[in-house]
């Protein structure tokens, strides 16, 4: 499951992705310094983990983590493949979900592509682009679907009704994740891989001075995206990018209590991208292993131990539950087992997040 950070040149793309992860994208002041996709694993920040950790003891810990492409800046045009644009396109196909940096910030130092800072409309320039690549997308797909609605295909005019829905809001300027749509309209959705129906974080990238409490830009920005099912965050890039390279946990810390804030943007961010996959975490906890497992939100039992390995859900037989507050209360398996409180669930058991889990399987 990956997540790809997109913007316009030169609003802080890798230098984001600096921060995120240890891979190294070049930052530089000036457009296009990302061609190739880069590619980092970020762990998700969990305080769980290490109170289980404290716990447990075990030999080692291993979190969850993220999947976090830094993406080439997109211009005016992308669409009709102007700039970096199909490349670019294509790269977001690819992604589960979207990170939009939008540069919230002035400073004369660093050069804005389109000559002015205006957040809203670098949101616009993108949103239309992705917005007319989604409409080429449907209109060909209408080509086909039409001619077999015509002979009385029902899941064609099933299609041709929901192509006809999505055509006419990307015509009125919106995105396709407006769109209100049941449960199996939603299916069929997923199908055509639009753009513009994939979730967003809108990451509004401020001054150090704005960290805290935003500013004017950020403000337009949540009137802008109000009624568009996005997220939003405001985080000061390049003062992230200097607390991620304070050595010891003690500077980072004085460095955020100075500017007001109690942990780095970047965990929140961090979460908040698990969080736009709809991803949860489960636990396994024993003294050999304490580890954060990655699940989507409403995943069975089987379909939870089948991350584990493929074996344990084919031969799923049960799984022995204990909520991560009951753990935490009594302090130990044996103390949680002792109080009647591990529970024992079948393969209708739909996986809580914070669950500790422990799976008997056959094969």
């Amino acid at each position: 499951m990956k997540v790809g950070i997109v913007g316009l040149p030169n609003v802080g793309k890798s230098t984001l992705f600096n921060c995120l992860s240890s891979a190294k994208a070049q930052s530089a002041n000036f457009p296009f310094c990302t061609i190739e996709p880069n590619l980092g694993v970020v762990i998700v920040p969990d305080e769980r983990l290490s109170v289980l950790e404290s716990l447990v003891k075990p030999e080692r810990v291993q979190p969850a983590n993220v999947e976090i492409v830094d993406i080439a800046g997109l211009v005016r045009g992308a669409s009709k493949g102007e700039g970096l644009g199909n490349q670019f396109l294509g790269n977001i196909r690819e992604c589960q979900a979207i990170i939009h940096v939008l540069r919230c910030f002035d400073n004369d130092n660093i050069v804005h592509v389109e000559g002015k800072i205006n957040p809203v409309s670098d949101k616009e320039t993108i949103d239309i682009e992705l917005q007319l690549k989604d409409l080429e997308t449907v209109e060909k797909r209408l080509e086909k679907v039409n001619r077999a609605a015509k002979v009385g295909d029902k899941l064609a005019v099933k299609e041709q009704g929901l192509l006809n829905q999505i055509k006419e809001l990307l015509l009125s300027g919106k995105s396709v994740r407006e769109l209100e749509t049941d449960t199996d309209d939603a299916e069929l959705l997923k199908s055509f891989q639009l753009l513009t129906a994939k979730p967003i974080l809108y990451v509004c990238n401020v001054d150090e001075a704005s960290a805290k409490n935003g500013n004017a830009y950020v403000e337009d920005v949540k009137k802008a995206i109000a009624g568009e099912k996005a997220q939003l965050i405001t985080l000061a890039v390049a003062t992230e990018a200097d607390i991620a390279e304070l050595e010891s946990y003690e500077e980072r810390q004085m460095f955020l209590e100075d500017i007001g804030l109690d942990e780095p943007g970047v965990s929140k961010l961090i979460r908040a991208a698990y969080t736009l996959l709809d991803l949860q975490t489960y636990f396994t906890a024993g003294v050999k292993e304490v580890r954060a497992w990655t699940i989507p939100v409403g995943a069975t039992a089987p379909q939870a131990a089948g991350v584990i390995h493929t074996d344990f859900e084919k031969g799923f037989i049960r799984a022995e539950v204990i909520s991560y507050q009951d753990f935490v209360h009594y302090g130990s398996e044996a103390k949680v087992k002792e109080a009647g409180k591990m529970r024992v669930e079948g393969k209708e058991y739909i996986v809580k997040d914070g669950d500790v889990m422990h799976f008997r399987f056959n094969v």
